[in-house]
């Protein structure tokens, strides 16, 4: 599987691709100290086209992916198996935010994006986003998204998904509200 790790580093670039111990470390168990993996490698990608040729490369090859955001993880679906043939993917480069639309209360963001960020920017913009979890400032809208979610306001706003308008490839629309 080694001999894999040079295609993958061209893809995201040498110094985004995590293989020595030290490095990896933080993305091999999860944030409660439950889960514990091993995998391939860590790629760190900057873009969608990244996303996309990583996903093309691993299923060419038939290596599973792990995707990642925050590794705040009360699901444990973040955290790679033991058994060194998973790439995971971790979105925390993937953190911009890419349009706030007061008069349509929409917020376009990146799957990295941390909560904390998105609560930001739509307050800056006069507008409330109402997903509120405890982790907001290290978890990541993508996972949000993945694991739908709930937090404080759940019961008045409803969840992650219903807070979505639509979706593609890193790039989340959520809807907000007017403070």
């Amino acid at each position: 599987m080694t001999d894999l790790l040079a295609p993958l580093a061209a893809i995201v670039g040498a110094a985004n691709l995590l293989t020595a111990p030290h490095d990896i470390a933080p993305f091999i168990t999860d944030y409660r100290g439950r889960y514990h993996g091993a995998p391939l490698a860590v790629a760190l990608p900057a873009s969608r086209d990244e996303v996309a040729a990583l996903v093309r490369f691993c299923a060419a090859h038939r290596i599973a992916i792990v995707p990642q955001g925050g590794n705040t993880s009360t699901c444990g679906a973040a955290t790679p198996d033991g058994s060194g043939r998973q790439l995971l993917i971790a979105f925390r480069r993937l953190n911009r935010i890419r349009a706030v639309d007061a008069a349509n209360q929409t917020i376009t963001v990146e799957a990295g994006c941390t909560l904390a960020a998105v609560q930001a920017a739509a307050a800056d913009a006069g507008l409330l986003f109402p997903l509120s979890l405890a982790s907001e400032g290290s978890c990541q809208i993508g996972g949000n998204l993945s694991t739908n979610a709930g937090g404080l306001a759940v019961l008045r706003f409803g969840t992650m998904r219903e807070l979505t308008w639509g979706w593609r490839w890193c790039c989340r629309t959520a809807s907000c509200w007017t403070r």
